[in-house]
């Protein structure tokens, strides 16, 4: 099964006056959907778009595996156990929030930032938080989330390029630059693909360079 879902139709949150803009992939605070809480080991996919000096003051996360990928800007990231960093793009940022953790993020920048904000449930809830940032992920270098049983690969092929999607139980695709041609669908910036129970698939960028999250996991819980 394949499942398109557009960029328009994300849910819309934020803050416009405080120069926050939030799209959600997702059921979100009070935009609760019972259909659409999950899929497989992902619980959020957030798109974020930060005015220069707006963030989001420190709260707390539990139980949760957070992976963001900054898309342009930067952003400025500081946490209760003493992490204090700058993430650009290009940058892979894991934040394990195990038993408890608070953290700030800002765009303390002169340029708008903009982010993927993904939260995977782990496989089993509590342990100590724990945090890292990889600089300059290359393409097709995967990034390990053992906690959550996920496998993220960042894929840039160039126009008319073929891929392989993985072959795993859950597959989540968020096209962030260009565009894919997937099955009998075209993906553009925003869109995402939630597939599972195909094997073999494959998609084809069609206008320049495509940059893509894509998300392999082996289980729903």
């Amino acid at each position: 099964m394949i499942d398109v879902r557009r960029s328009g139709d994300r849910y819309r949150g934020g803050e416009a006056a405080a120069g926050i803009e939030s799209c959600h992939a997702f059921s979100f605070g009070p935009h609760y959907d019972p259909d659409n809480l999950r899929f497989g080991a992902i619980l959020a996919c957030n798109e974020e778009r930060l005015g220069p000096g707006a963030g989001f003051d420190e709260h707390p996360h539990s139980h949760t595996e957070i992976v963001t990928w900054v898309v342009s800007g930067e952003l400025t990231h500081r946490d209760s156990a003493g992490h204090v960093s700058r993430v650009v793009p290009g940058d892979v940022q894991r934040l394990s929030a195990g038993g408890g953790v608070r953290h700030v993020e800002r765009n303390d920048g002169t340029e708008p930032l903009v982010f993927v904000q993904m939260w995977l449930a782990p496989l089993e809830p509590g342990g100590e938080p724990s945090y890292e940032v990889v600089h300059g992920i290359a393409d097709s270098t995967p990034y390990e989330v053992p906690a959550a049983g996920a496998l993220l690969h960042v894929r840039r092929p160039a126009a008319g390029e073929r891929l392989a999607l993985p072959d795993a139980p859950f597959v989540y695709v968020h096209v962030v630059h260009g565009e894919l041609a997937l099955a009998h669908d075209r993906l553009g910036p925003g869109d995402s693909a939630r597939i599972s129970g195909e094997a073999g698939l494959e998609g084809v960028a069609s206008s320049g360079t495509a940059e893509l999250l894509i998300w392999e996991m082996t289980s729903a819980s």
